[in-house]
């Protein structure tokens, strides 16, 4: 029997449920408007290690532990986990989850990666395969940096196109059975490239995919967006976000008042001097984890479209004079089942 409905969305059979989650940060997030909703917010961005690229291992390392912890289970009781982050072969989440003793993947998605590790562990549990997995994800601003652009201490100028990769990570703990929220439908996004060459404008890059995945979303279940007490895109920021709106707008569809970004939400872009938001597959992570996951469980909104986008560059293809392609997944979050 085929789950899948439209072009490119699944409609689970049996939704798995978010029985818990975690998010752990740095500082400058913790001075954000999200501050009172993080697990853990730290005031060393080190975590107490010797380098950056440690730093966010035993930040990730941290967040799943909470995660685990809130759960009330082991780590050993995991059949699966599907982690990611930004730096070079995913040494981040390997290094962090190399003693859990749990069968794990290793995902690249960048800012999408949060995305896609709810994607796999929900169509993995669906499947009948396993019962319980663990999906975490995490970025580091210094890490990323030196990665990415420049080391710290180059102190170059940031463009206003520019966004601030978020020092953070974010676990959830999906379960086969419980009494929700479920992850009701998937809908995986394909990869859209606009041309962009410039690393320092994602948000312009991203947005075509978001706007690509949502309109199939749409299309593919039949829903509005209206259907939605939240969209949420991941790490367009203030640019990409309209960008977004914008294009929708030109199709006669208004995406409402309801819509916003995690990359606009973390921040406070006036007090923080963060240029156009936040970024990094920590961001989204960190707010879907936290933010929306606490709304959802007071009430606050029952039906919640969150849809983290990635751009899927490295230094070389940048450096190459490549364009930056991008990718966007859609996993649907409700607190009954529809029929």
């Amino acid at each position: 029997m085929t789950k899948k409905i439209g072009k490119q969305t699944f409609k689970l059979a049996y939704p798995p449920t978010i029985v818990t989650s975690a998010a752990v940060v740095g500082q400058k997030e913790g001075q954000g408007p999200l501050k009172s909703y993080f697990d853990y917010i730290s005031s060393d961005s080190y975590f107490g290690e010797k380098s950056w690229e440690k730093a966010e291992s035993a930040m990730l390392k941290q967040c799943f532990s909470l995660c685990c912890d809130k759960a009330k289970i082991a780590p050993s009781d995991l059949e699966l986990i599907f982690s990611g982050d930004l730096l070079n072969q995913c040494v981040g989440s390997a290094f962090a989850m190399r003693d859990v003793g749990v069968p794990y993947f290793g995902l690249y998605g960048a800012c999408s990666t949060m995305g896609e590790s709810i994607t796999l562990g929900s169509m993995a549990i669906d499947g009948g395969y396993v019962n319980r997995v663990c999906a975490v994800t995490s970025s580091h601003f210094c890490s990323s940096e030196r990665q990415y652009r420049f080391p710290l201490e180059y102190g170059g100028q940031r463009t206003p196109t520019a966004q601030w990769t978020v020092t953070g990570a974010g676990a959830v703990i999906l379960q086969g059975d419980g009494n929700g929220p479920f992850v009701t439908y998937l809908t995986p996004g394909k990869i859209v490239d606009a041309g962009i060459i410039d690393a320092n404008n994602m948000g312009s890059a991203m947005a075509p995919s978001a706007y690509e995945t949502l309109k199939a979303h749409f299309e593919d279940t039949g829903r509005g967006p209206d259907y939605y007490d939240m969209i949420v895109t991941g790490d367009l920021g203030a640019i990409g976000h309209d960008t977004v709106e914008d294009m929708f707008r030109m199709d006669g569809v208004s995406l409402g008042r309801f819509y916003t970004d995690c990359g606009v939400l973390i921040y406070d872009r006036e007090k923080q001097d963060v240029h156009a938001g936040g970024s990094g597959c920590g961001c989204s992570a960190s707010v879907f984890a936290s933010f929306i996951l606490r709304g959802i469980a007071e009430g606050k909104w029952s039906k919640v479209l969150f849809a983290p986008t990635g751009a899927l560059m490295s230094p070389t293809s940048t450096q190459q004079g490549e364009s930056i392609p991008s990718i966007c997944h859609a996993v649907a979050i409700e607190t009954t089942i529809p029929n």
